[in-house]
């Protein structure tokens, strides 16, 4: 019947349309699920074989098209060269003292504000400390343990 065919195609393009303005591949599957009870509208009247073809589409390119669109699109977290210093040693220029919010590392020869991990706990300069972690622009380290037998 013509109304069927009229449905199928006006539900294609609001899928469509709504895929297109989002941009989120959300109705994508639909879209094709109602081109194919589209297809099935001119081959036969029967309005239950076109909803099973309808949702055996949509659901068929749901699980095959999903995965690889979000190995594509999806995008991957990519280390950064500050996340390198991670764990890394470095030598206090700037006294660290957080009450008066100062300080400051040399790690891998760049130079980071840097604030200590315990609030109440200043360091000297020259002290050789490990980085913790990163906030903002801001390294937070802790005074690195020194091996044994060596000299402080």
């Amino acid at each position: 019947m013509l109304i069927d065919s009229i449905v199928w195609l006006v539900l294609l393009i609001v899928f469509a349309v709504g895929e297109a303005v989002t941009v989120g591949l959300t109705s994508i599957w639909f879209a094709a699920g109602a081109l194919g009870a589209l297809i099935t509208s001119t081959l036969t009247e029967n309005l239950l074989i076109q909803i099973i073809v309808f949702l055996a589409l949509s659901f068929v390119t749901l699980l095959l098209v999903r995965p690889l669109a979000r190995k594509y699109f999806i995008p991957r977290r990519v280390a950064t060269n500050a996340d390198r210093i991670l764990g890394q040693e470095g030598i206090v220029t700037e006294d660290i003292d957080n009450l008066e919010a100062k300080g400051q590392v040399k790690v891998s020869g760049t130079v980071w504000s840097a604030r200590s991990q315990r609030d109440e706990v200043p360091i000297p300069a020259g002290t050789r400390v490990r980085i913790l972690r990163i906030e903002g622009v801001k390294v937070f380290v802790a005074p690195a343990e020194v091996p044994s037998g060596a000299e402080p």
